[in-house]
């Protein structure tokens, strides 16, 4: 069996710059782990060429088979999550543990929602 899983504190999904974004990752697996980690990151999508960056990551020293840790980062300053015609910028934690990915999307804006940047859509 092999269960990977983010738990956000108070199931957030928007975060202002600045903020703490802490919550708890586990991992049930079928051998133990060599390494485990989060990523905090973000990424591009749409037209063109894709980029993301890693804004911050945290290695959870010797994981086990099936294991339960917590989490914090502080929000970087930017980029802001957006939503245009052709690209868009997402937010992401990203765990990784025994081979195994598990992606989590968030908003990070000073807003409390991504900006659209497209005719019709006023913020």
């Amino acid at each position: 069996m092999k269960n990977l899983k983010i738990d956000v504190k108070d199931d957030r999904q928007s975060f202002m710059p600045g903020e703490s974004l802490s919550g708890k990752v586990s991992w049930e697996l079928d051998a133990k782990p060599r390494k485990a980690s989060l990523r905090l990151f973000w990424f591009t999508s749409g037209k063109g060429t894709e980029d993301a960056e890693i804004a911050g990551i945290m290695n959870f020293e010797d994981p086990s088979v099936s294991d339960s840790r917590s989490f914090e980062f502080k929000m970087p300053p930017g980029p802001y999550s957006f939503s245009g015609q052709l690209i868009s910028l997402h937010w992401a934690l990203e765990l990784e543990a025994g081979g195994e990915l598990l992606q989590k999307e968030f908003v990070l804006s000073p807003f409390g929602h991504e900006i659209l940047l497209y005719r019709g859509h006023e913020q």
